[in-house]
């Protein structure tokens, strides 16, 4: 059983900060009705990524909002110390980077013990050599298809390797994580990532300007969901 709302194919993970956030609510019941299967909050602190968005308390409000699981993406120097909050504001996994001035052991051990789903992420220039220690304590690994820090980029089709590679680590027993990929992520780029071995899709404004949401959910599952 995974631990989001698992369809046969492949998971849909709205990124909120692409949403409306003066319409909050109504976004997130727009996305679910649309047969999104979890969200995904984009945590950035201004220092480990230039951009500054939103934390705990914006978590807490977004889980008053939805029954659907919530995934941060913490791109923040610091993670360790922000691993409380978000337990307390209802996220249930919390994804960090390997590159982060945090131990990356402590900082998944820490999430661990309080009831969340661990996940590590790394830049595209970062080996993916770096996870290798760490494969067997993951529930995610999230594949960054794009610089972190700001949305609307387009997609790296390099990192399609970084996925196949994480896919056969994976069959080859060097853990039971999910793939996850965020960046870029369309109908055309989200269909790489599926052969690829992907699981969770991540994209923001590609959902949340469609004019119809529920066709854009489908075409990222494939041509046979549309």
């Amino acid at each position: 059983m995974t631990w989001w709302r698992r369809h046969d194919d492949i998971a849909v993970a709205p990124s909120v900060l692409s949403a409306d956030f003066g319409a909050a609510r109504d976004e997130l019941a727009s996305m679910e009705a649309a047969g999104a299967d979890l969200f995904h909050l984009d945590v950035m602190d201004g220092h480990f990524v230039p951009n500054l968005t939103f934390g705990p308390f914006i978590a807490q409000a977004l889980r008053r909002s939805t029954t659907l699981p919530l995934d941060a993406h913490l791109m923040v120097t610091h993670p360790d110390g922000m691993i409380e909050a978000f337990a307390r504001a209802g996220v249930d996994a919390l994804t960090f980077h390997v590159e982060s001035e945090s131990n990356t052991k402590d900082t998944l051990a820490g999430i661990h013990s309080l009831g969340m789903k661990a996940g590590l992420s790394l830049r595209p220039g970062t080996p993916l050599s770096e996870l290798t220690p760490y494969l067997a304590d993951l529930d995610l690994v999230l594949v960054m298809s794009v610089e972190p820090g700001y949305g609307g980029q387009a997609f790296m089709p390099d990192m399609i390797e970084r996925i196949a590679a994480l896919a056969s680590r994976r069959k080859n027993g060097e853990g039971h994580f999910a793939i996850s990929v965020d960046g870029g992520i369309n109908a055309q780029t989200g269909g790489l990532c599926r052969e690829a071995g992907a699981d969770i899709l991540v994209t923001g404004s590609y959902l949340f300007g469609a004019p119809n949401r529920a066709a854009a959910v489908a075409a990222l599952r494939g041509p046979e969901n549309r």
